[in-house]
């Protein structure tokens, strides 16, 4: 069966719409929105230290964010396309205003890069690999989470 080009349309812009509701679910810190993104069975690659599996285990993560940058904003810098993936280059920004992997409030603004790769199934993201400059970010705080 051949997909028209409406159609291929229609679902390059569903499959856009998941992946940017996944970050505005952590720029309007509204957890709940990945609800609408993430497929229930949404692997999530490598998973946060204590993050749980599928959409339940992000939500700790964007209210943690959220508390740890009161003003934290992800923008997407480009977004490669095919249907069923999306490649992402974005940037999340914020002033460090709450506790971050045990590191105190520095009150410094920050800004670090993340790469994501999404596959999707049915206008959800079912798998996410991602990568952040964690290393950049904790420079900028001018401090790295305290080692077991």
């Amino acid at each position: 069966m051949t997909t028209s080009p409406t159609d291929l349309s229609h679902q390059l812009r569903a499959e856009r719409q998941a992946v940017e509701t996944l970050y505005r679910a952590f720029n309007e810190q509204n957890p709940d929105l990945v609800d609408e993104a993430l497929a229930p069975h949404w692997d999530d690659i490598p998973l946060a230290p204590g993050q749980g599996p599928g959409p339940e285990g992000i939500k700790p993560i964007i209210r943690s964010f959220a508390q740890a940058f009161p003003d934290v904003r992800i923008t997407v810098h480009d977004m490669v396309q095919e249907p069923g993936r999306i490649g992402v280059r974005a940037e999340i920004t914020g002033t460090h205003q709450g506790e971050l992997f045990g590191i105190a409030p520095t009150g410094k603004q920050v800004s670090f890069r993340i790469h994501e790769f999404h596959t999707l199934a049915d206008n959800r993201v079912t798998t996410t690999w991602h990568m952040e400059d964690w290393f950049g970010l904790f420079l900028q705080l001018g401090q790295f989470p305290p080692q077991a």
